[in-house]
């Protein structure tokens, strides 16, 4: 369970959807904890970040990394289709031949609407972007290989109060760009006994 601060002058709305959260299935590749929203995006906000651990080598964050921000504004902003809003980033590095690949954006956002899928996570109103960086060393950093990033922003409407289904997705496409299987091998599916 991961455990987070509300705005306790929330809107009732925002503070039952930010408490499903705490339902949320945790995978253990990451290190999931809450950061500073984002400000002036909506009335209320709550955000979060991930960084992919690698227990081997004792590090984090080079092996794929992700935002999580759910927006609430009780006025029900046209272009979001409801109240709520989800904002997601993930950025993972990639080997240098799949970044050249164009497919790979395509594919990176078919891992999203999967994961959602796969959770049961309803939406509407989807937008997103996939960008692929491809770095080369000049001057002094000749020597340094090439190297491959993906970026993914994408943002969505959730539908229903059961913010965890999204937070659950987010963090399979977290681990997914990372290279790690959609579903932990040690995670069970939790949500027949909800």
């Amino acid at each position: 369970m991961i455990e987070f601060d509300i705005d306790l002058k929330s809107a009732p709305e925002f503070i039952s959807a930010s408490q499903t959260l705490k339902f949320a299935t945790m995978r253990d590749e990451l290190e999931v904890s809450q950061i500073a929203s984002p400000q002036n995006l909506a009335a209320s906000s709550i955000a979060f970040a991930a960084n992919v651990q690698d227990e081997s080598a004792g590090v984090h964050g080079d092996l794929g990394t992700g935002r999580f921000i759910l927006l609430h504004d009780p006025n029900e902003q046209e272009q979001w289709g409801g109240s709520f809003r989800i904002i997601c980033f993930v950025k993972s590095p990639l080997e240098t031949d799949l970044g050249s690949d164009d497919m790979i954006s395509d594919v990176s956002w078919d891992w999203l609407t999967e994961a959602l899928a796969r959770h049961g996570a309803e939406y509407s109103q989807a937008a997103g972007t996939a960008t692929r960086i491809i770095s080369s060393g000049f001057g002094s950093l000749a020597g340094q290989s090439d190297h491959a990033e993906l970026e993914m922003r994408a943002s969505w409407s959730p539908i229903g109060g059961d913010i965890s289904r999204h937070f659950e997705a987010w963090q399979d496409l977290v681990c997914i760009m990372s290279g790690l299987p959609s579903v932990a091998e040690q995670v069970g599916n939790l949500r027949s006994i909800r």
